[in-house]
Formats: structure tokens, C-alpha cells, sequence
């Protein structure tokens, strides 16, 4: 837990307030986000397919970006009626349907200026 009254709580605050370029980076920022944004637009609407697919993150690192990328309103949950355990189902809202292209457009990006590190986000959408 940050202290808020820290520097650097105060300057990140201040960086929020100022520029919604930080606001919007912390939305997506963390080393899964993109993937998972991605992965769902692609199908993948249950957490097994997407943890299938992104093999590597641990199930409570898919969880906790999840939620967190439900708290930005980015997706949400929606129920899966007749299901036993209940069943879950995630899709992108609108907010994350217009972030797809951004993410596009920013492994582009990577591709071009990545200093030889292979990118693999979002390639060939």
C-alpha cells in the first residue's frame, strides 16, 4: 500500500490530473493486459482459453488482470446461464473494442523500434 501523502504518490496524482495519457497508460499497463485484450477479441471469451492460450501467466495473475481490466470497464463478465459450476463468459465493451486497433498499432510500433526483441503481441490481426 502506497503512502499517499509520499512524493511520489503526490506526483502521480499530479501526472493523472494533468495528462490523460497516464490515465490511459494505467489502464493497460502490466506485462498481460494487451495479451489478454487481444485474446478475448480473438474468441477466446472463457478464462481457460485464455489462459490455453497465454500459457505462461499464472491463473491468479489472469484473474487479478481480469478484474482489473473489468474495473477500467474494458470487459466485462457476463454469466453463462445452465452452467455447472456457473459459468463465465468475458467480452470486450466497446471501450476495449477501440483500444484493439491502438494495441495494433503500438506493436507495430515495437516491431519497428524494439532493438532486435521479437514481439509477439497482436501480430496479424
Amino acid at each position: 500500500m502506497k503512502k499517499e501523502t509520499s512524493s511520489n504518490s503526490l506526483n502521480e496524482q499530479f501526472l493523472f490530473l494533468n495528462c490523460e495519457l497516464n490515465s490511459a497508460l494505467n489502464m493497460i499497463s502490466g506485462r498481460w493486459k494487451a495479451q489478454i485484450v487481444y485474446s478475448i477479441w480473438s474468441g477466446n471469451d472463457r478464462f481457460s482459453l485464455v489462459k490455453r492460450e497465454l500459457s505462461a501467466i499464472s491463473e491468479q495473475v489472469l484473474s487479478r488482470q481480469l478484474k482489473e481490466l473489468e474495473t477500467h470497464a474494458i470487459l466485462v463478465k457476463i454469466p453463462i446461464p445452465d452452467t455447472v459450476p456457473a459459468g463465465i463468459s468475458y467480452q470486450l465493451t466497446s471501450k476495449g473494442i477501440a483500444l484493439v486497433p491502438i494495441l495494433q498499432t503500438l506493436c507495430d510500433w515495437g516491431k519497428q523500434y524494439a532493438e532486435g526483441k521479437r514481439i509477439h503481441l497482436l501480430e496479424d490481426i
